[in-house]
């Protein structure tokens, strides 16, 4: 049974998909939660992830982050509920398509919307919780997901920038790895491949054959579980896994190895 009452853990992008999986894996620790969430649509969303959370110890906030200035009141407001944050989970990301012959404004919205979001977000709050541990003899932990289309490069070349952020957070959470080692600080950067969320789903349904095709072209013939990567992320929050920081973590049934 995994213990982390004495812990408090930012997540972003808890009201769907993964981040509302491990938003509620996390409750089941006794964590304190603090759940972000974009806006009054998905916070019904983000309610439901905590819902297993007492509620002193659960916080929501609002923020989109396609602005760095609400970024910032993110984490500011976090701190200001909990008084220090302990882990990261850096989750929150968008998908947009845009393709080499699409017209320049699309092509340069996908790139800059997905940019602001996927990469210099997660950097902005990793730089803030750093300077947060830093001093204090306790380090904290960073989570941080990537995709494997991070590392492979995009199969569909209409996905040629969301490849791309999510090779460069990656860097981030690396280098922020190697640098702040020895003041406490461990950063895991997680690819999944193809996970069970209803972007994935929705994503599926526009392609020839469909989720067939594509479960077809997967090892194990099935999709990610949400609920395993929130399991494993609650492990990671433990610090159990020390020696462990730096590395790159393929969630993907053995379907891209490397």
């Amino acid at each position: 049974m995994i213990d982390l009452s004495h812990k408090t853990v930012l997540i972003t992008g808890a009201s769907s998909g993964i981040g509302a999986e491990t938003a509620c894996a996390l409750g089941k620790t006794g964590a304190r939660v603090v759940a972000h969430h974009r806006n009054d649509a998905d916070r019904e969303g983000a309610e439901h992830a905590v819902r297993g959370v007492a509620p002193a110890r659960r916080c929501l906030i609002a923020a989109d982050l396609l602005h760095a200035e609400a970024v910032l009141r993110l984490w500011d407001d976090a701190v200001a509920w909990a008084g220090r944050i302990d882990v990261v989970v850096l989750n929150a990301g968008i998908f947009l398509e845009g393709g080499v012959d699409d017209e320049d404004a699309a092509w340069d919205h996908s790139w800059d919307a997905q940019m602001r979001v996927n990469t210099l977000a997660p950097a902005r709050l990793m730089r803030r919780a750093v300077r947060h541990w830093q001093g204090d003899g306790r380090g904290g932990t960073l989570i941080t997901f990537s995709s494997w289309s991070g590392q492979r490069g995009a199969s569909n070349p209409r996905h040629i920038a969301y490849a791309a952020t999510k090779s460069a957070v990656k860097a981030v959470a690396q280098s922020m790895a190697a640098a702040h080692a020895r003041e406490g600080v461990l950063s895991y950067t997680l690819t999944p491949g193809i996970v069970r969320t209803s972007m994935s789903e929705q994503a599926a349904a526009l392609l020839p054959g469909g989720e067939a095709s594509i479960t077809a072209s997967l090892a194990m013939r099935e999709w990610v579980p949400p609920a395993e990567i929130g399991a494993l992320i609650a492990f990671l929050a433990t610090g159990r896994a020390r020696h462990l920081s730096g590395a790159t973590l393929d969630i993907n049934g053995a379907s891209y190895l490397r």
